[in-house]
């Protein structure tokens, strides 16, 4: 085994006190886009833009396919009266978010193993519907050094549980799919992994007990350098 590749998200690290799902966001930061950019809005062009973004999330009408952060709010702000920057509206709208991103207690000395180890370390990610990627970046910033490639749904253009994004972490180190293995927390993890032929680790932090399909399931990453050792 030569490269590692881990989700973020549910795996090295989670957003506290986030919400299950991204849309619970969506209404508060309209919101306050409006009392910021563009009071003129009125409820109907903010709901009329709600739902035009709840359509681009995965959890409501799945994709593999990604959309610039551009594409997603172009059409969702189409409608709007009168001028403002696109780009503004996505800064106030994710500024809207006040997340703490928190590394899981064991992330970074599992990481620094394998780096201590020889393996090559990837990130493979999905980035929030309409979520710039250097946005995403900031929010794993601690991360960061860990990665010799960081690779997101708007980089490769696909989301989970297309396997395009392992196809460009393998193209990338020039290694094949038997020499790499995934390391997630969600079923598109795996499928992922299935789809591209490498084998794969869930990481079940909340003892649900998943069937994904996976090759392992540990409850954190604590015995993935003794696994991959012994590979």
């Amino acid at each position: 085994m030569k490269v590692i590749v881990f989700d973020i998200g549910g795996t090295l690290m989670e957003y506290r006190d986030m919400p299950g799902v991204w849309i619970d966001f969506y209404p508060a930061a309209l919101e306050r886009v409006r009392r910021e950019l563009l009071p003129e809005l009125t409820d109907a062009d903010l709901g009329r833009s709600l739902e035009i973004l709840r359509s681009y999330n995965p959890s409501v009408r799945y994709r593999e396919r990604e959309y610039p952060p551009e594409v997603i709010f172009g059409d969702a702000c189409a409608h709007w009266p009168g001028s403002f920057s696109l780009q503004e509206v996505i800064r106030i709208f994710y500024g809207s978010m006040k997340l703490t991103p928190v590394l899981f207690p064991e992330t970074a000395d599992v990481l620094q193993q394998l780096r201590d180890a020889g393996y090559r370390i990837a990130a493979l990610t999905d980035v929030a519907t309409g979520m710039p990627d250097e946005l995403h970046r900031d929010g794993c910033a601690d991360l960061m050094p860990f990665f010799d490639r960081y690779v997101s749904s708007l980089s490769c253009g696909w989301r989970k549980p297309n396997p395009g994004g392992l196809e460009d972490i393998a193209d990338s180190f020039g290694v094949s799919s038997s020499e790499m293995i995934m390391v997630g927390d969600e079923r598109k993890d795996a499928e992922a992994a299935a789809r591209f032929g490498c084998r794969a680790v869930v990481i079940d932090r909340r003892g649900r007990c998943p069937d994904f399909g996976q090759d392992w399931t540990f409850s954190d990453l604590s015995p993935l350098p003794g696994l991959l050792a012994g590979l």
